[in-house]
């Protein structure tokens, strides 16, 4: 070495660019993901003024780059994936149903005669295989009135919940919820 740089040579050394990088997968999959969630963007906010369909795009450009980032496409171009889409669909009425079922529980107890609310926390399994998996529950549990889930314990497979009424800790007890989610894993 002489000085800052090789001896010899008055600028510092170039990279090595004939390393190999992970081949990023075809760009028709992030075309497909990406048209994907822009026509579900417009189905579900049925608004079509220019603020809501910028919002979109830029909705849709940041979950696009995310899934890139993560490297979720495969090298056909395939989004990879831990759940079934199929299944996923077929979860989100039954959920709705739920969140519905819920909210008429949650506002009877708020608007009858006397307030019947026994709040508490408790530790509900989470045998889902797969984080993704664990999210889609945690969430779900959350998005149910009268249920929040506090924390998710990935090394124990449980989250701790807290439940307005004994009702809705019961029914969180009894696995349905758990069981749809993991239905919607790929096995």
């Amino acid at each position: 070495m002489c000085g800052t740089f090789p001896c010899g040579s008055g600028s510092p050394p170039r990279p090595n660019h004939s390393r190999i990088e992970e081949s990023a997968p075809p760009v028709t999959g992030y075309l497909r993901l990406g048209l994907a969630l822009a026509v579900a963007w417009v189905l579900l906010s049925n608004h079509f003024t220019p603020l809501l369909l910028s919002l979109g795009a830029v909705s849709v450009a940041f979950v696009v780059w995310v899934v890139y980032r993560m490297r979720l496409v495969d090298d056909e171009g395939n989004v990879t994936g831990q759940v079934n889409g199929i299944r996923l669909l077929l979860y989100w009425p039954w959920l709705v149903f739920e969140i519905v079922k819920a909210n008429f529980h949650v506002a009877w107890r708020i608007v009858g005669r006397r307030i019947r609310i026994a709040p508490r926390l408790l530790t509900v399994s989470a045998p889902q295989r797969t984080a993704l998996g664990k999210v889609i529950y945690a969430n779900s549990i959350t998005l149910t009135p009268g249920t929040v889930s506090v924390i998710v314990d990935e090394d124990e497979e449980t989250i701790l919940v807290h439940a307005l009424t004994e009702a809705s800790a019961r029914d969180l007890r009894s696995g349905v919820m758990s069981r749809q989610v993991q239905s919607t894993e790929r096995r």
